[in-house]
C-alpha cells in the first residue's frame, strides 16, 4: 500500500473520549505500510506552541487557528496529518474544513459519564470541584459535529474496531491504495 493523496484526519470529541489513542493507532498503521505522518496532539501543542493561551473560548479559537494553519501546510506538502483536538465548536471545525484540503472529520463519540470515569489526567475531577474553569463538557460547551465523515463510538467499541472503521474509509476513498 502507498499514499495516494495526502489528508488530515481531525479527531474531535470530549477529553478522555479516545482521540489521541485513535490517532496513535492510525499513525502506527500508516508506519507499518511505510507511510510517514505527523500526529499533532492537543496536549503537546498546548505545551510547545500555545503555552501563552488559556482556556477561554477566544483562546481556544486562537489555539485551533494555529493548528489549522500547521495542518494546512503539512497536507499541502504531502504529509498525512492526524489532529487530536477537542475543537468544541462547529465554527472551528468548519474553518478547518474550509482551509485544509482533504480534511476527514472523525467524531470520537463517548458519553460525558464514561469520559469522567476514564479521567486519567484528573481534569474532570478538578473541573467538577471548581478548580478548572471553562472545561469542555462541564461548564463550557461541546457542540456535536455536523456531518462528520466518520463517527466512532469508543464507549461501546474497541479502539481497534474504531481504527478499522477509519482505515476502511482511507482505503474506500483512495487516500491509500
Amino acid at each position: 500500500m502507498k499514499l495516494k493523496k495526502p489528508f488530515c484526519i481531525w479527531f474531535t470529541g470530549l477529553s478522555g473520549s479516545g482521540k489521541s489513542t485513535l490517532a496513535e493507532e492510525i499513525e502506527k498503521r500508516l508506519e507499518r505500510i511505510g507511510i510517514g505522518s505527523e500526529n499533532l496532539d492537543g496536549d503537546e501543542i498546548r505545551k510547545e506552541l500555545s503555552y501563552d493561551l488559556g482556556f477561554s473560548m477566544e483562546d481556544r479559537k486562537k489555539n485551533n487557528e494555529r493548528i489549522i494553519f500547521i495542518s494546512k501546510v503539512l497536507v499541502r506538502n504531502g504529509v498525512p496529518t492526524l489532529v487530536a483536538f477537542i475543537s468544541p465548536l462547529n465554527e472551528i471545525r468548519d474553518t478547518a474544513r474550509d482551509k485544509i484540503q482533504s480534511l476527514i472529520l472523525v467524531y470520537v463519540q463517548c458519553s460525558l459519564e464514561e469520559c469522567i470515569k476514564r479521567d486519567v489526567k484528573g481534569l474532570y475531577k478538578k473541573a467538577l470541584a471548581g478548580e478548572i474553569k471553562e472545561f469542555t463538557g462541564i461548564d463550557s460547551i461541546f457542540e456535536e459535529p455536523i456531518n462528520p465523515e466518520i463517527i466512532v463510538d469508543t464507549e461501546n467499541n474497541s479502539i481497534e474496531d474504531c481504527a478499522d472503521k477509519i482505515w476502511e474509509y482511507l482505503i474506500d476513498k483512495e487516500f491509500i491504495k
